[in-house]
């Protein structure tokens, strides 16, 4: 055996190959991985589809409301012949158990001088209008006004007779709307002298006293044909509020309304020609 030569160099260490920067593709970006929050649900518009089911719900009430009136809506031309039945008045007295005095009778049965009394009380340009007295309205409205109070009735004949018939006492719009409707039907369908005829036998002339020929009855013992001119007076005069004024009554505004009537018939002679 040799010995080991001292002087024979060691041998160097191998060396791990050094990667060709070409050929290695570049590091990936570091990414974070922390999950990206979900975008919030966008919040439906239930305050828009709120308003509009109330809308559709109002639309389909104020259609409904309309049908029904027109399915109840008086037969305004059929009274140019025939007498109704009852009243909306009448039948709001019989609901409250009260026994009705009420009977027909024919315009010519009726006292001219209640005639005129009425006109004079009431309406005197009845006859001249076409169921809406302008005039009256105007002086009503401009008196409101001086006054600084709501304005007084201006109702003619016909509106009455149409609240009568067919409505309540009530003040609120559609009421009004709905009498002004039916005024202007009864102007078109109805003679003057037929509308007369049924307002003097539907009006109220005292408590639970329904017409002409009930009131002449009741509180005179005649039939409405004979009534003088002062009694028709009283009758009339009563009419704005019959449950307090009537023959009988011991009022002194009730006589002054009577006697203003009493005038007013005298003054105005040319009524006989018109009734």
């Amino acid at each position: 055996m040799h010995p080991p030569n001292e002087h024979e160099p060691e041998p160097e260490p191998e060396h791990e190959p050094q990667p060709d920067p070409e050929s290695t593709p570049p590091p990936e970006p570091e990414t974070d991985s922390t999950p990206e929050p979900e975008p919030e649900p966008t919040p439906k518009p239930r305050r828009r589809f709120g308003c509009t089911r109330l809308l559709l719900a109002a639309l389909a009430l104020v259609v409904l409301y309309a049908l029904f009136q027109w399915i109840t809506w008086p037969d305004v031309e059929a009274l140019a012949a025939d007498n109704p039945e009852s009243t909306a008045f009448i039948e709001r007295a019989q609901r409250r158990g009260v026994d009705v005095d009420q009977r027909w009778v024919s315009y010519g049965a009726i006292s001219p001088h209640l005639k005129r009394a009425v006109l004079a009380s009431e309406d005197m340009s009845f006859f001249d209008h076409d169921g809406f007295d302008d005039a009256e309205i105007e002086k009503a409205l401009s008196e409101a006004w001086e006054e600084k109070r709501l304005p007084r009735g201006a109702s003619t004949l016909t509106q009455q007779l149409a609240k009568n018939l067919w409505l309540t006492p009530s003040y609120n719009p559609w009421r009004k709307v709905k009498e002004a409707m039916l005024t202007r039907q009864l102007e078109e369908h109805l003679e003057k002298r037929r509308i007369f005829e049924l307002y003097l036998n539907v009006a109220q002339f005292g408590p639970d006293v329904y017409g002409a020929e009930a009131a002449a009855r009741r509180y005179y013992g005649v039939p409405a044909s004979a009534l003088s001119e002062e009694q028709a007076a009283r009758l009339a005069a009563g009419l704005p509020r019959p449950s307090s004024w009537h023959p009988g009554v011991q009022s002194g505004s009730y006589d002054w309304k009577t006697n203003l009537v009493l005038g007013r018939m005298r003054k105005a002679g040319w009524l006989w020609k018109v009734i």
